[in-house]
Formats: structure tokens, C-alpha cells, sequence
């Protein structure tokens, strides 16, 4: 249905300072500059090479920021499951203490690469895993169980306040979510869609569920979901379909970055994607298409790591580079 917005337009209205947190696209007339103003958000960036990690893998888990980011877990052709832990600096990757347990397709939490948290996995084919790991900066220590055993999950947060959500269990897809209090997991509201294989970015009150595959879909699908701290909303999809994808953000409401991942034959695929609080939209692709790789950072500074291009598992490591949000003034001549 037509709305008066579409046909009257956005009213310019006249104010005496620009508004602190004006909208993509909002327009109004500053009256002490005399002036009209605009808010745009340029879908613009681009990945370059960074260090690269020294343990190519897949499937892997990570968080952090750009210049301080952390790696660990995943599988490599030999020995299989990993455990090596490794730190990035901005610059180059450097190995610390290993996980407890070697896993691959599990979650991972971090503010930054001084502490972690690992949770849920695959030890083996098809084996599902309620461990979780806590990480101090230099060793791993076996913390309280999740709820319930899974693989293929998704996570955000930090040591203290994490999500694990969705993912693969016994009897196929779920859609549970567990929120993880610093000592103990608790089930809470589920997601809309059970799905598998799903990213996750954000922090725990304000983060995204992000793409994956469902059973109703299991080629990929384009949902994302929105979380408040106490429920999950569906919000606009992505453009492309995809799983085993990595991701990286601050919240729901702030930007984040949503690259590579598995498109099903042909295969990997390194179209990234950028989210602003309502919208995703396709920017520069990742430098080499894979998936099963892990993310850190956000939609103006992020990180990608590892990953399988399909014939081999990688130690790639790139950099994001984004724009910022700015206030234009128009002119006229």
C-alpha cells in the first residue's frame, strides 16, 4: 500500500544544530549555518592481506577487533581437530595456549585476544559437544556445560555475557538459544527459524543471527534476526544465501560485516556484505572466496580468517577497512 511518506516525501525540518544521531538518508536545515544538511552512509571499503595464521584451517572460531584478535580451534587435513590458540596484533598472528579439547564448528566470544570463550563443537563426525572453555589471555580452563549438546552453532558476546544459538543436535536443526552469565548457561527465547551453520555478530543484549541453512532450506537461506537481550526478531535478509560464513559487529544497531561462506555448488564465495541497522548491502569481495572461516572487528575496521576455498584449508588472513558515517552539507551553484 502507498503511505504518505511516498507520496508527500520527508518533511526538511529547521533546526539550530545538527541532530546527534540522525538516520541514513535523513535530511534538515541548519538554521545557525544556514544550510542544508544530509546523513549518508557510504557502502564503501575494501580488504587488504594481513599476517597470516600459523595453522591453516577451517571451520574454525574467533573474535575480537582488528588489532586485537583472536583464532582457535577448527581442522586442518592433519592432525584433524585443532587446538592451537593464536593472538593477532594488527600485524602478525602469535600462538598461546591451546584449547582442552579439539573442535570444529562451534562459537566463539571475545572482546579482544586477553580472554575467550569456546562452547559447543564436533570432536568428531557427527559427535555433538556441550563443552564450554573459558580463556585468561594465556591458558584455557574447562568452565560449566551448555544445556544442550550441539555442533554448527552460532555465538557472539564476551567471557562474561555470551550467546550460543542454533545449530545441529540430536534430531537434527534447533532453534534454542542459551545466554552464558560469566559462570553458567541459561535457556532463553528461541530463534524464529532452527537452522545450522549460522553466524553470529554483536554483543548480548544487541546482536545478529545471521543466514546458515534450515531444514526447510538446507542449500542456505537469507534470514537474519535481530536479538534485544530477551528475544530474537526477523529484520531484512542478506542478499546472498550461505553458510558456514564468517561475521563480525558491535551490535545489531551499529554496523556489522557478513563475508565468504559455502553457496553450495559452485561452492565458496567471497562476497562480504554490510549491515546498518537495517539494511545489508553488497561492498568489495573477501581477496580469496572461502568458507568455514572466522570474523572479528566491525563494519569500519574488521577482520577474516582462515577458511577452505574448497581444494584446501587456508592460513589467509584479511583486513577490512570501511567508512564511517558522515554529514554532508549540499550546495548549490
Amino acid at each position: 500500500m502507498t503511505t504518505y511518506k511516498t507520496i508527500r516525501g520527508t518533511h526538511i525540518v529547521s533546526v539550530t544544530s545538527d541532530p546527534p544521531s540522525p538516520v541514513n538518508g535523513q535530511m534538515w536545515y541548519n538554521s545557525t549555518d544556514k544550510v542544508v544538511k544530509g546523513f549518508k552512509i557510504s557502502n564503501v571499503g575494501s580488504w587488504s592481506t594481513g599476517g597470516s595464521l600459523n595453522t591453516a584451517r577451517s571451520r574454525l572460531a574467533g573474535n575480537g577487533t582488528q588489532t586485537s584478535g583472536i583464532a582457535f580451534g577448527g581442522k586442518s587435513p592433519s592432525p584433524g581437530y585443532r587446538t592451537e590458540t593464536e593472538q593477532y596484533n594488527g600485524t602478525s598472528w602469535t600462538e598461546t595456549g591451546d584449547l582442552n579439547s579439539g573442535r570444529n564448528y562451534f562459537g566463539g566470544a571475545a572482546a579482544d585476544n586477553t580472554s575467550a570463550l569456546a562452547f559447543a563443537g564436533d570432536a568428531h563426525p557427527n559427535t555433538y559437544l556441550d563443552l564450554t572453555e573459558s580463556f585468561n589471555g594465556s591458558a584455557w580452563t574447562e568452565v560449566n556445560d551448555l544445556n544442550q549438546s550441539r555442533y554448527g552453532v552460532g555465538g557472539m558476546g564476551i567471557t562474561t555475557a555470551a550467546l550460543c544459538f542454533g545449530g545441529y543436535k540430536s534430531g537434527g536443526r534447533t532453534a534454542e538459544t542459551e545466554s552464558w552469565n560469566g559462570s553458567s548457561w541459561t535457556e532463553v527465547n528461541d530463534l524464529n527459524t532452527a537452522k545450522a551453520y549460522l553466524a553470529g555478530a554483536g554483543v548480548y543484549d544487541s546482536g545478529l543471527a545471521i543466514s546458515g541453512e534450515s531444514a526447510a532450506s538446507p542449500t542456505g537461506v537469507t534470514d537474519t534476526e535481530v536479538w534485544n537481550g530477551t528475544s530474537w526478531t526477523e529484520v531484512n535478509n542478506v542478499n546472498t544465501k550461505r553458510w558456514v560464513a564468517g561475521a563480525g559487529g558491535i551490535n545489531s544497531g551499529t554496523g556489522a560485516l557478513f563475508f565468504g561462506g559455502y553457496l553450495g555448488p559452485p561452492g565458496a564465495t567471497g562476497v562480504t556484505e554490510d549491515w546498518n541497522g537495517t539494511s545489508w548491502t553488497e561492498v568489495a569481495d573477501l581477496s580469496q572466496a572461502r568458507y568455514g572461516l572466522a570474523g572479528a572487528g566491525n563494519s569500519t575496521l574488521g577482520l577474516a580468517f582462515g577458511g577452505n576455498t574448497g581444494s584446501a584449508k587456508v592460513s589467509t588472513t584479511d583486513e577490512w577497512s570501511g567508512t564511517t558515517p558522515s554529514t554532508v552539507t549540499f550546495t548549490v551553484s
